[in-house]
């Protein structure tokens, strides 16, 4: 059976959890994944631009001892009207998995059926599992080092977009308790929400930044207009209503007092200081933002070892 990585609800609690540890001691001794891939070939394409997802991905690959290609769609026939399934009969001709960055979740679905060779969602306008997976290494590292985390209470700040649904779906997937304070206009989607409660996810809504980030363990907000919202349709909002609706979620030093004393705050960057969050937050104390960016390089090196069954980096 294929292993692709599309989502986080498609794995179990332990095959998660499998590949955060696995990720945890790639970081810890890197050397020791140098051939993991070796010999094979890791296509990267972007329909969309990038900086983390590019580099991490690319560097990832080289530290696996694979190669790694680099396409977009100015470089690709898929980009001048090939259809999603040809491009992918072809690709599973050529090299051993796909990391797609894609406009539209449809896409990387399609890709992946009709592909011979494991698909990897490396972010869509519905969901972004890797960027979700080194937040959950980071949290890890910082408050469950025993991959535990029933004791601990997240919190969503902002926009219930693309990063929120992963969050969503890593709740039900490793037990901790999220709450997502959003404006009532911009909630997650009502059915990724039903799907993790139904699968044990204690999961709460909000429109009450202050009574949600109140003695919360880790603070999480995202970019105002992401990459996942804009191409979700964010970009036919009026982004002064936009910026109004969110203004009031903006992660300031008055609502980081109200979280635990040892609250951790996270972003996925790119972050706009003064918008999503306070520069004293993001360049504060509580600030984990960089190993947060570092660990998309290790959790990814997880993932693809995971999906080429060469997972267990013990």
């Amino acid at each position: 059976m294929i292993r692709h990585f599309i989502d986080i609800a498609d794995y179990s609690s332990d095959q998660l959890r499998q590949m955060i540890q696995d990720a945890l001691v790639m970081k810890a001794r890197p050397a020791s994944v140098s051939a993991k891939l070796s010999g094979m070939n890791i296509a990267l394409l972007f329909e969309k631009p990038s900086t983390r997802t590019r580099i991490s991905f690319e560097v990832g690959v080289n530290q696996l001892g694979a190669t790694p290609l680099v396409l977009d769609n100015k470089g690709m026939q898929l980009g001048r009207g090939e259809t999603v399934a040809d491009t992918a009969k072809v690709m599973s001709r050529y090299v051993d998995a796909i990391m797609i960055r894609a406009e539209n979740h449809d896409t990387v679905l399609e890709l992946s059926h009709h592909a011979s060779i494991p698909v990897i969602n490396g972010l869509t306008n519905q969901s972004h599992p890797c960027q979700v997976m080194a937040d959950v290494m980071t949290v890890a590292e910082k408050k469950a080092p025993d991959l535990n985390f029933a004791h601990l209470h997240i919190v969503w700040l902002g926009d219930g977009n693309n990063v929120a649904h992963s969050w969503i779906e890593a709740a039900a997937a490793f037990g901790f308790t999220l709450t997502l304070a959003t404006p009532d206009a911009l909630r997650p989607d009502a059915s990724i929400v039903a799907k993790a409660k139904a699968a044990g996810g204690v999961i709460h809504l909000s429109n009450d930044p202050a009574l949600a980030i109140t003695d919360a363990d880790v603070v999480v907000t995202d970019t105002w207009i992401s990459m996942g919202a804009s191409m979700g349709g964010a970009e036919h909002i009026d982004a002064a209503a936009h910026k109004n609706m969110l203004e009031p979620f903006r992660v300031t030093t008055q609502l980081m007092e109200l979280a635990a004393p040892d609250a951790i705050f996270m972003h996925c960057l790119p972050v706009y200081r003064g918008n999503e969050a306070d520069a004293e937050v993001v360049d504060g104390a509580q600030s984990v933002i960089w190993d947060e960016a570092e660990n998309r390089l290790h959790a990814q090196k997880a993932i693809m070892c995971f999906c080429l069954d060469k997972n267990n980096a013990g």
